[in-house]
């Protein structure tokens, strides 16, 4: 039987439910991405943290015991190619083990390029985006 997961009312929440070591990674990919997007507003979507700048998710992180991931991660992007081979772990997730120094620069690449993407689908679809990154 799978329990189901407390629904958090904001970022705070989230990582205060994690230990202590967790809480100060978890900090740090927020400010990351935050430094990256500031424009985006922080929710909660599908009971972990997203930026959705104008309405649109973004990106997401999320936290568990040994390690932390960041959704979605380039895979299949030749500019990323050596990366992901390292911390992609299939389904466009980057997995940072705990253990090992987070790569914080390659977050906030990831996240620019998030927002690359973002711009570019609004655009075909004839939409104008505020806060181009």
């Amino acid at each position: 039987m799978k329990t189901a997961q407390p629904a958090y009312a904001d970022i705070d929440e989230y990582i205060a439910a994690f230990p202590a070591d967790v809480q100060a990674v978890l900090r740090q990919v927020r400010a990351t991405i935050r430094a990256a997007a500031p424009e985006a507003e922080e929710t909660i979507s599908y009971q972990i943290p997203t930026f959705k700048p104008n309405g649109t998710h973004l990106i997401y992180f999320a936290g568990y015991k040994k390690h932390v991931s960041v959704y979605p991660a380039p895979v299949g992007n030749a500019d990323f190619a050596d990366e992901m081979a390292v911390y992609g772990s299939g389904k466009g997730t980057a997995k940072f083990p705990l253990d090992r120094p987070i790569p914080f620069d390659l977050i906030t690449r990831m996240v620019k390029l998030r927002i690359q993407e973002t711009l570019a689908r609004a655009e075909a679809k004839g939409k104008k985006l505020k806060g181009k990154g």
